[in-house]
């Protein structure tokens, strides 16, 4: 990486860290905050939902918090047909920005390093993603943009993402439907898939990343 890739890279980077800083200074971004601010626009709720989980990947909210407080709001369904909605979209952004920045800032595809993943992320970059949004062990924001640097295809990336995040999306909508219920069954549901859901993370990190070579 030559000093001119250097330097846009530390202004894009001051820059993110800027955008996210202000954002987090005039935003509630707590599943409480969510929730009534999607629902204080009533039947527009969902679309500004969706609206803001996909542009989340550019201001940094938390993922987890979106999902919490659409559920919260909405209950498990519809809940978790708008998150699963927004997240692709905000998967869909991270990706578009990682190959920006990796193509146009970086100049990764001039590098020996691209040389050896692209052809291999070109091939089984369903895998890749699928496993890594099913067994968490990266981000989902970071994942998002490694893809787009790394070239994965967008027509092997989405539907990866979307089938490789419905058990933590349905985790996280019993957790945030529990929490506006109170209903205690629920609450021992949801603590239990969002137990077993971290329990595999934990147990299977060492083997998924001795498979992908990560």
């Amino acid at each position: 990486m030559n000093k001119k890739s250097i330097l846009r890279a530390l202004f894009f980077l001051i820059g993110f860290v800027a955008i996210v800083w202000f954002a987090r200074r005039q935003f509630d971004i707590s599943p409480q905050g969510v929730r009534e601010y999607i629902l204080s626009v009533g039947v527009w709720g969902p679309l500004l939902f969706m609206g803001i989980y996909a542009i989340g990947p550019i201001i940094a909210f938390p993922t987890s918090v979106l999902s919490l407080g659409a559920a919260y709001a909405y209950g498990v369904w519809p809940g978790m047909l708008y998150i699963i909605i927004g997240a692709t979209a905000a998967g869909i952004t991270g990706y578009i920005m990682g190959r920006f920045f990796g193509d146009s800032v970086l100049k990764f595809q001039e590098s020996p390093w691209a040389q050896k993943i692209y052809p291999r992320m070109k091939e089984q970059g369903f895998l890749y993603v699928f496993v890594l949004r099913l067994i968490p062990l990266v981000g989902f924001d970071i994942l998002s943009y490694l893809a787009g640097m790394t070239r994965v295809k967008l027509k092997s990336f989405i539907p990866a993402t979307i089938f490789g995040m419905i058990p933590g999306t349905f985790a996280y909508s019993l957790v945030g439907s529990s929490l506006a219920t109170g209903d205690t069954t629920l609450i021992f549901i949801a603590f239990s898939v969002f137990a077993l859901v971290l329990v595999m993370t934990f147990v299977f990190r060492n083997k998924v990343r001795a498979w992908l070579k990560i």
